[in-house]
């Protein structure tokens, strides 16, 4: 089925397409070699990702262990659902249900802004803990700088010695040993290093596809998009699916490893 209407009157399509229908099968090819880029930038990662976790599978284990995988596992919940609701907001826009695709569209962004917040709870835990990577997890960033790293005090070994510290940013006995055993690894901060890089670079793929989803709302609201012309729903849907896509393999590669 083409999101275009060769009915006069109905949607007339630009000058340099032959028709409607192709310059709707020219939108759609144009969508895919973007998302076929955007996996090849997240592939890149996850191969990067593979090749250190066999050089290191310890650092790895033991990094995957202090992540919440509750938490981790209710993101995957929210983004499954809002598939749902975006591809049940582009079929109501295909059928000019335009209060109901706004409804489905509101409820795809509210589903992003859930990700967002779990996000920036596990962020902030971590950044408080000291489980950070690169120079941003020293107590002192300078040390080391010139060699001689292994000298250096990580902010996770400062915190276990203090047991005011440790309640202060309620970390139980159970991660007090989960920490112990990741540091206990040299180049621990690689696994945090891969965590922070593969989660944010996806988290800003969820804000911009937050982003679209409310462009392409605004346009349903108007009534733009409709049975004669819903390519920029189509198209921001097919984008959202892929963040989704990503996260599913995200998810058991951080969070299930160990």
């Amino acid at each position: 089925m083409t999101s275009v209407s060769t009915t006069q009157g109905e949607f007339h399509h630009q000058h340099h397409f032959k028709s409607a229908d192709h310059q709707y099968a020219s939108s759609k090819q144009g969508i895919w070699l973007f998302l076929c880029t955007e996996i090849l930038m997240f592939g890149g990662l996850f191969v990067g990702y593979l090749i250190y976790h066999s050089l290191y599978p310890e650092v790895f284990k033991n990094g995957s262990h202090t992540l919440d995988w509750k938490l981790g596992a209710v993101n995957t919940v929210v983004l499954l659902f809002s598939s749902f609701t975006m591809a049940a907001a582009i079929s109501y826009v295909q059928k000019g249900k335009h209060q109901l695709a706004t409804i489905m569209l509101a409820l795809t962004i509210a589903c992003a802004a859930i990700f967002m917040v779990v996000k920036y709870f596990e962020y902030t835990h971590k950044f408080h803990v000291g489980t950070v990577p690169g120079k941003f997890s020293l107590v002192d960033p300078i040390c080391g700088k010139g060699g001689g790293r292994e000298k250096c005090e990580t902010k996770v070994s400062a915190l276990l010695k203090d047991k005011a510290a440790m309640e202060a940013n309620h970390v139980s006995a159970e991660e007090a040993t989960k920490l112990q055993a990741v540091i206990s690894q040299p180049k621990w901060e690689m696994f945090y290093g891969f965590y922070f890089v593969m989660t944010g670079l996806h988290g800003i793929h969820v804000l911009a596809g937050a982003g679209l989803i409310f462009w392409v709302m605004v346009k349903s609201m108007r009534k733009t998009v409709g049975p004669a012309f819903y390519t920029p729903v189509e198209g921001v849907g097919l984008f959202w699916h892929v963040v989704d896509l990503v996260w599913i393999y995200l998810f058991p590669l951080l969070y299930l490893v160990g």
